[in-house]
């Protein structure tokens, strides 16, 4: 394959070891505030006494924050222009606010308040969406063909994985082989994320340079934005990732109260079957990668979806008590886990050459801030929501089985079937998709043949 024209080697032409440090970063920055989502709301409210309805508020209003921030950060990331890149400056930023924000958060006190919560949890999604849309925007501006996108986020999925899967398996293997209790075992995915962000932001930048920024054929203004949001592609990306971004965060929210008051098992076997889960995302992710190449990645998120839908809901027929039947019902639930993180992102970057060769304007940072804004709004709406209703039934994580007939069967509708249903409706949003890899090359071929142009006109 021929190196990319400018300074910088494409992601998808690096070498192994260097492919595996450009990636390296989505290790924490991906593994960061997962905890926030499975072991943090449950740690709070058990273990540091905060009523639910403060957390559930407190994650609506971290999340709202959010809706503006990303596009704010993404039209800020699109207007940079510097020798060091239009986004490595963003990428490298968000790495001093993302590990004190870490500390704070794991390391929080008992009796802290909801605006403590608050401020922090503003903090880390500050630096996480400057290291994470830098890093998903660099990758996008240095791999330009449809395949190799597939590829390069591929790699970066492998180590979200990666990191999602240790950070995970951080609480059972510190509580066997150290030996220390459950709130000890919270704080050290904190330290995990605090010793791992730094290195591998380094090895990141030490692996690849940035392409230089392409020359704008048209000068942006505020209407062209409006019309971005309109557009029908984007639009529907856009409601697929937050339909599916739901689904997974609201079984993550309640895992540890469904398998307690469901299942009959307690947090060290419930935190050892959330591995199994993460296992099986990790044998899916292949899979994606391979199905989006051979008939196209929206077919294969369609795919994904419904296949989502139907292991999710078997999760209901797992007996309680029966540990094997259940780990095999999550591994199946898991294997669609990682779909998205790779499709929509590899879509996202499809389209953000589409809206350059319409608009001559490069709206990439501004594209991916709306892509995980959708993921954080589903994210939200999993957390609230999901808490809120628990509150209304009268829930109490402390009580297990011993809660309410009706707190139950509300907590086994919210954990399989509501996710479930938001992996049909994924699937149908997403099927309407139409940018495949022949649309692709020609949008491509008629960008190279302009900037080629444009190239020409600055030297003469």
């Amino acid at each position: 394959m021929a190196a990319p024209r400018g300074e910088a080697r494409a992601a998808g032409d690096l070498g192994f070891w260097r492919r595996l440090a450009f990636s390296s970063p989505a290790f924490p920055l991906s593994a960061m505030l997962l905890p926030v989502l499975i072991y943090l709301p449950d740690y709070y409210a058990r273990d540091l006494g905060m009523d639910l309805a403060v957390l559930a508020g407190v994650m609506m209003t971290v999340r709202i924050f959010d809706l503006w921030f990303d596009p704010f950060l993404g039209v800020a990331m699109d207007k940079t222009n510097t020798r060091f890149g239009r986004y490595r400056p963003w990428f490298v930023a968000g790495l001093p606010i993302s590990l004190v924000a870490i500390w704070m958060l794991f390391m929080a006190p008992v009796g802290m308040t909801g605006a403590y919560l608050l401020f922090w949890l503003i903090a880390a999604y500050v630096g996480q969406s400057m290291g994470q849309l830098g890093h998903m925007a660099w990758a996008a501006a240095a791999s330009p063909a449809y395949d190799q996108r597939s590829r390069v986020y591929g790699w970066i999925l492998a180590l979200s994985i990666f990191g999602t899967f240790a950070i995970m398996a951080t609480p059972p293997f510190a509580r066997m082989a150290l030996q220390i209790d459950h709130a000890q075992s919270v704080k050290a995915m904190g330290w995990l994320v605090i010793a791992v962000l730094p290195v591998t932001v380094v090895l990141a930048l030490l692996a690849a340079r940035e392409p230089p920024t392409p020359p704008p054929s048209a000068k942006p203004a505020l209407r062209n934005y409006v019309d971005l949001i309109r557009r029908g592609r984007v639009a529907r990306l856009l409601a697929a990732d937050i339909t599916w971004g739901t689904a997974p965060a609201l079984a993550a929210t309640l895992l540890f109260a469904y398998m307690d008051g469901l299942k009959g098992l307690p947090r060290e076997i419930s935190g050892l079957i959330l591995l199994v889960y993460f296992v099986g995302g990790m044998v899916g992710a292949p899979v994606w990668t391979l199905l989006a190449r051979r008939f196209s990645k929206h077919r294969a998120m369609t795919f994904a979806g419904l296949t989502y839908a139907v292991f999710q809901s078997g999760i209901l027929l797992a007996p309680s008590h029966n540990v094997a039947l259940v780990g095999v019902a999550m591994f199946l639930a898991g294997l669609a886990s990682t779909s998205g993180q790779i499709l929509f992102r590899s879509m996202m970057a499809d389209i953000a050459d589409e809206e350059r060769l319409h608009s001559g304007v490069d709206r990439t940072g501004l594209l991916f801030s709306l892509l995980t804004g959708s993921v954080k709004i589903g994210s939200a709406l999993a957390v609230g929501a999901g808490l809120y209703t628990l509150k209304v039934v009268d829930f109490d994580f402390a009580q297990g089985s011993a809660n309410s007939a009706q707190a139950l069967q509300t907590l086994s509708v919210l954990f399989c079937l509501v996710p479930a249903t938001l992996g049909l409706i994924t699937a149908f949003i997403i099927s309407g998709h139409k940018i495949d890899a022949a649309a692709h090359a020609e949008i491509r071929r008629q960008l190279d043949a302009r900037d080629a142009e444009l190239r020409s006109a600055e030297a003469g």
